[in-house]
């Protein structure tokens, strides 16, 4: 756990800031070497990605988190604390509602086929959430629950862990990104209609992040509801959400097609 990666001057640089930096180069490097495929130009996913995507994604994240831990964390506190986003405190699922968001708009402005833009993204949203847990990680956010598994992880007894041995769950979700990234980048290669990816994705992304969600340990039982946590919930919103949007995209397809 190293929260500050260095100072310069009077600036604190944390590893979060950098990582999630990362995300978005990488998810913009990668977007816009796919766009060509869909006929979209590079230089529109960049005007996307910064500042829309930036925005929105930041701006939905943060909502949701203060949304979720007003009480603990923000109730009584100056309004600053609100803004202090380099320590941490973003929602992967609020992330990508405001991002979503965002795609829609830029979509209708540029009158760009909502699902083709949503599929050349897609793959490096994976990709960028990889980035982002291991910025969790060296923040010491969204750590697991404790165990005695080889791989364990151990941070500082300061920390909410007391410093017993936890389940690494940020390293657990950055290795299913990065294969959910490989796996959507494969499919996005022979999708069969627009919206593919996308649906696939939430349907990954649901299963993959509910697996990672039994393992972690930083929610008090004011968060637990039955013993789910809100992303557990979410998920399964989430998995609902890709089947109906796969079938409803794929019979449109199917509707479309030329009669052979």
């Amino acid at each position: 756990m190293h929260p500050i990666a260095f100072h310069l001057g009077p600036l604190t640089v944390h590893w979060f800031g950098i990582c999630i930096a990362l995300a978005f180069l990488a998810g913009l490097w990668t977007a816009t070497r796919r766009a060509p495929r869909a006929g979209i130009p590079g230089e529109q996913i960049a005007d996307l990605v910064v500042p829309w995507l930036l925005l929105g994604g930041i701006l939905g994240a943060r909502v949701l988190y203060i949304a979720t831990y007003w009480r603990e964390s923000f109730a009584g506190q100056p309004w600053s604390e609100l803004f202090m986003i380099q320590r941490g405190g973003l929602v992967y699922y609020g992330g990508l509602t405001g991002a979503s968001l965002a795609v829609i708009l830029f979509a209708r402005w540029k009158r760009i086929p909502l699902w083709k833009l949503a599929d050349v993204l897609t793959p490096s949203i994976a990709l960028g959430s990889m980035f982002g847990r291991i910025g969790c990680l060296m923040n010491g956010c969204c750590f697991g629950r404790s165990c005695e598994l080889p791989w364990a992880i151990r941070f500082p007894d300061d920390h909410s862990t007391q410093g017993l041995p936890v389940h690494p769950t940020q390293i657990y979700d950055a290795l299913l990104n990065l294969t959910l990234y490989l796996g959507l980048a494969w499919l996005y290669r022979r999708r069969t209609f627009d919206g593919q990816v996308f649906a696939v994705y939430l349907l990954g992304y649901a299963v993959t992040r509910s697996i990672v969600e039994a393992f972690r340990g930083d929610y008090n039982d004011g968060h637990l509801h039955g013993g789910f946590t809100p992303a557990h919930l979410v998920s399964v919103a989430s998995l609902a959400a890709g089947m109906v949007l796969f079938l409803v995209l794929r019979r449109r397809k199917s509707a479309t097609a030329p009669a052979k």
